[in-house]
């Protein structure tokens, strides 16, 4: 009865409607996945034994691309982009689910009247943020409780008593498992400590290269056999993929420049007929990142751009528009809105230079033919058929490793990688890979599983391991000699002198923010902090090497500071703890969990069944 007097009291365009709660939607699919029938070819994922439907696992994808697309978010146009979003989805599918189990283990409830209060007085961000629910820029509770006291249509409402019975519950755990959560103040002192005590220290650094000549680490080819035989694990290695392909590039020519220097002029000259800067920014300009603001970059320290553009803006005086300035991105029209002796605020509109016109159509038309004749077919000679046919080179690609992207020139390639991993077969080619430099395809050549590979084919690499070995035994024992004379009374510039070394002096610096040397050195850092003034600690292993540290001078945090900031402090730190908890009762949720991904089973299960389909044929070319 409360909850239909609720649906019946409001209405709500539907349009709001949608765009509020399309990001909700995502999370209402997880409720409903647990296999009822599922089978292992229609699952994509087991947790605890229990299936992620396929079904319901590709309409939550679908519900993330659509929240995505309403809030002007961009959408994977590759398959590395993809299978990162649908990663993030099962993430989430996982994680309800697991959820769900523990607030039945913990048997928490929501009530009518709860989602009620809640409605009334703690609305989403979402409508928090509506124009029609502001006074003065800031969110009016009152306007918001008139309205949902008006009658609307209940669409609005049924929206959010599914959203709040879904968050509820959720809110009500991680309260219970936050209930004894609490920072001391001699702990916040600690933290405020290490923010503001400063340390200038000297440090000597022992790396292996500089310190270990290589005339002491010759191995010899018996050593190599027994370190590949005492080694094994360490040198097992990832599923290896080894690829051809064959590249279409897409890179603009000189007519291409010539018509994008045509097309910026033109819009130059609207803007100076009296065009909004904001208008035509938000139709022309291919920065996606200031288009959305209408062009504008914001205040920012001179340095940021790259010198053509900050020397063309530099130049103007505010308010003046700059005709075309070419840099690598394209042509920009730029007006300075203002200028300090340190920063510039800038608008600008850019003119991409990238294939058009008969251009454009010959390179779409060679990424056809390649889609045609080539690409997803399982015969080995389709790829160098197509190279030959288009008249481009047959290249091999280096090897690339399962999990990473491959590497071609100065281009990090996801897409080959998922599609080699993915249940491709030998001599099998790739679907077409467009990237903003080239279409691709590529022909799976042989893939290694995972393991240690034969001596014969890593040898190189064993030598440099086993080498690398003695000479981090070589390092150790100068690091003990250097020790012993720091003992003696001699100083670490003596040291250093004495066998061609260098002492830096580094700092001032916090336990927060040490210098650039040190920041994968929390033992060094730790030392400095520890040690006397004037006193020297080490050897200390640091990734690069040994460093032996002497602090030279400290400041301490002023605690007078400390005291005024302390209610702050505190209260930061309690929601911080708060946030810590509920993220380690997640993980401590996941990790208990046993959860099987089994997408690459039902991809191959799927590329079994179109193999074993009756043939269709090609028809029509």
């Amino acid at each position: 009865m409360v909850m239909r007097t609720m649906r019946a009291r409001a209405k709500w365009i539907m349009g709001v409607v949608a765009v509020l709660f399309v990001g909700w939607m995502i999370y209402g699919y997880g409720m409903d996945i647990a296999g009822r029938g599922a089978t292992a070819s229609t699952a994509v994922a087991k947790v605890n034994g229990r299936s992620i439907e396929a079904t319901a696992f590709y309409a939550a994808v679908r519900s993330e691309q659509e929240r995505r697309r309403q809030q002007g978010q961009p959408l994977p146009t590759t398959l590395e982009e993809q299978r990162q979003l649908e990663d993030a989805v099962l993430d989430e599918l996982v994680q309800n689910l697991l959820l769900r189990d523990e607030l039945r283990r913990r048997r928490i409830t929501v009530t009518d009247q709860e989602i009620i209060e809640a409605a009334r007085t703690a609305p989403p961000p979402e409508v928090m943020q509506a124009e029609q629910f502001q006074t003065d820029g800031q969110f009016d509770l009152q306007k918001y409780q008139r309205f949902v006291n008006s009658s609307a249509d209940p669409s609005f409402l049924l929206a959010l008593e599914a959203r709040y019975r879904d968050e509820l519950p959720r809110l009500k755990l991680f309260e219970q498992v936050t209930a004894g959560v609490m920072v001391s103040d001699p702990a916040l002192w600690r933290e405020f400590r290490d923010r503001y005590d400063s340390v200038t220290a000297a440090v000597l650094q022992l790396t292996p290269l500089s310190a270990v000549p290589d005339s002491s680490v010759a191995v010899t080819d018996a050593e190599v056999e027994q370190y590949y035989r005492g080694h094994r694990d360490d040198l097992e290695r990832r599923a290896v993929a080894y690829l051809s392909f064959v590249a279409v590039p897409r890179a603009a020519n000189a007519t291409d420049s010539a018509a994008s220097l045509e097309r910026a002029q033109a819009v130059y000259r609207e803007i100076q007929g009296g065009a909004d800067l904001a208008d035509v920014a938000a139709r022309e300009s291919a920065d996606s990142a200031s288009r959305a603001n209408g062009g504008d970059l914001g205040t920012t320290p001179r340095g940021s751009f790259v010198p053509e553009f900050e020397r063309a803006a530099l130049a103007l005086r505010p308010g003046q528009l700059s005709e075309p300035v070419l840099t690598q991105f394209g042509y920009h029209l730029i007006r300075l809105e203002s200028k300090t002796d340190s920063t510039l605020h800038a608008r600008h509109v850019l003119i991409p230079i990238e294939p058009m016109g008969d251009h454009l159509t010959q390179i779409e038309t060679r990424a056809d033919t390649l889609d045609l004749f080539a690409a997803e077919q399982t015969n080995p000679t389709a790829l160098d058929d197509i190279a030959q046919r288009l008249g481009v080179p047959l290249a091999q690609a280096p090897p690339v490793f399962d999990g990473d992207r491959l590497q071609l020139g100065r281009y990090l390639l996801g897409d080959p990688s998922i599609w080699a991993f993915s249940g491709a077969q030998a001599g099998e080619t790739s679907p077409v890979i467009e990237t903003d430099y080239a279409y691709y395809l590529f022909r799976l050549d042989s893939l290694w599983p995972a393991g240690v590979p034969p001596l014969d084919e890593i040898r190189d690499e064993v030598r440099r391991l086993a080498g690398e070995e003695r000479r981090s035994a070589a390092l150790r024992r100068l690091a003990d000699e250097i020790a012993a004379e720091v003992r003696g009374g001699r100083s670490l510039e003596a040291i250093a002198e004495s066998r061609g070394l260098t002492v830096r002096t580094l700092g001032p610096f916090t336990r927060y923010q040490p210098p650039p040397a040190l920041q994968a050195a929390p033992a060094v850092v730790g030392a400095a902090f520890g040690l006397g003034v004037g006193q020297t600690g080490g050897p200390v292993p640091a990734p690069q090497g040994m460093l032996f540290v002497r602090p030279v001078h400290k400041t301490l945090a002023d605690s007078t500071a400390f005291t005024l900031q302390l209610e702050g402090l505190r209260a930061a730190a309690h929601r911080r703890a708060r946030q810590e908890r509920v993220q380690l009762v997640l993980a401590s949720l996941r990790e208990q969990a046993t959860v099987r991904d089994l997408r690459q089973d039902l991809e191959r299960a799927q590329r079994a069944a179109q193999a074993n389909a009756p043939p269709q044929g090609r028809t029509g070319f």
